[in-house]
């Protein structure tokens, strides 16, 4: 990756298509949170839940 720009032009994780498809290649062989579960591994927090009323 030593063609990076300084800065992203659509202010992004990846900077072209060519990353975006490589991050998604990486994102597809992470493990899930039950898979995490399984081996007694703790998975990340929560981010946001909605309520139920807010649906």
């Amino acid at each position: 990756m030593t063609d990076r720009k300084d800065k992203p032009d659509n202010s992004s994780m990846a900077m072209d298509e060519k990353e975006m498809q490589a991050l998604g290649k990486e994102m597809e062989e992470l493990e899930t949170n039950d898979e995490l579960k399984k081996k007694g591994r703790r998975p990340d927090p929560v981010q946001h839940e909605e309520k139920a009323d807010e649906k």
